[in-house]
């Protein structure tokens, strides 16, 4: 009998007990952002925005132990390099820190949730959404946090005359060096890079979260984005609120802000209501708030162009101008549960 020569049953199968090695599960993350360490355990980690995480981990979050990401790790830990402004970190992790201890309670002082845990064992009603049972309402058992962040990548146009030394038109290289000093003059001595850093200035200073927004929806007549404010607004938001963490990036034309607020749900506390009037619902705002579930691990975004002339006075070597600066917005909406 000729001896089968297939390959397939020359291989010898492995044994379905042999255990294969398993990467270790990491319980904290070492990072790096920007020369500034953290140590975050793993359940913060999973707990942040998606969008955020994005933004760490651009090329995906690793939570098992790989070969380390900088060089020279002490104890063999591995440590993560992070492009990201630490302070903005802080400010998030401050933010949701204080947000689950206030919800969830402490060893010494019990949070909101315990007052209101009744409520997951009501009969389901057309009060809440639609006939699901409260028990299936994550506002109930989660705290909510939205987060709205914006991107701004701003570009500063310096009228054609600015140079009219001769009546010619201006001729510039708007390209900037690794230390955002332009490489054109534009007369008098004053610099394209000192012009956009001016003008990073002045957006630094424009704190108010809707302000742009709003005049986009007045010059566009955008009932949608009118909708986005009025829903923002209705679920957490004032509509003279400010961002809560904003900078320039390094070396870019470009900043960053965030804003984080608690989500109004419609459960209202009150204070030494004891067990005759621990919670009130306001059933209402509770479908109200369940609107923003649908960004929940779902981030949405949302861009569009702002164009202003900025009248920059006198500062040292420069005289003052006008400028005309160009902002592109990039705003993410998304709703987390903690």
């Amino acid at each position: 009998m000729a001896t089968n020569s297939s390959p397939i049953t020359q291989v010898s199968q492995t044994p379905a007990h042999v255990n294969l090695h398993q990467p270790q599960l990491l319980t904290r993350l070492l990072l790096d952002l920007r020369g500034k360490r953290y140590e975050v355990d793993r359940e913060t980690i999973m707990n942040l925005p998606e969008s955020v995480l994005l933004c760490l981990f651009p090329n995906g979050l690793v939570l098992s132990r790989q070969s380390a990401a900088l060089d020279g790790a002490e104890d063999d830990e591995d440590v993560y390099a992070v492009d990201f402004d630490p302070d903005c970190f802080q400010f998030v992790l401050s933010f949701f820190r204080t947000a689950s201890e206030t919800f969830y309670g402490t060893d010494t002082s019990p949070g909101l949730f315990s007052s209101q845990q009744h409520l997951l064992d009501a009969p389901a009603t057309n009060d809440f959404t639609n006939t699901n049972p409260p028990s299936q309402n994550p506002l109930i058992s989660k705290q909510a946090i939205i987060v709205l962040r914006e991107e701004l990548e701003y570009f500063s146009i310096p009228p054609r005359d600015a140079s009219a030394a001769g009546g010619g038109d201006l001729k510039m290289d708007l390209k900037m060096d690794l230390n955002g000093v332009g490489k054109e003059q534009l007369g008098m001595g004053v610099s394209m890079g000192k012009i956009k850093q001016r003008c990073g200035d002045y957006l630094m200073g424009k704190r108010s979260i809707f302000t742009a927004l709003q005049r986009n929806v007045n010059k566009e007549n955008n009932v949608a984005e009118q909708h986005l404010i009025d829903m923002l607004c209705m679920s957490g938001f004032d509509r003279e609120d400010e961002w809560g963490f904003r900078a320039l990036e390094p070396s870019r034309c470009c900043i960053s802000s965030i804003a984080l607020v608690l989500l109004k749900t419609g459960i209202v506390h009150h204070a030494g209501g004891g067990d005759t009037k621990p919670v009130e619902v306001d059933y209402q705002q509770m479908a109200t708030a369940q609107k923003l579930l649908l960004f929940w691990r779902k981030p949405a975004r949302k861009c569009w162009w702002d164009g202003l002339d900025i009248e920059l006075p006198p500062d040292g070597e420069d005289e003052g101008r006008t400028i005309k600066l160009w902002s592109r917005r990039v705003w993410t909406l998304e709703l987390s549960l903690i």
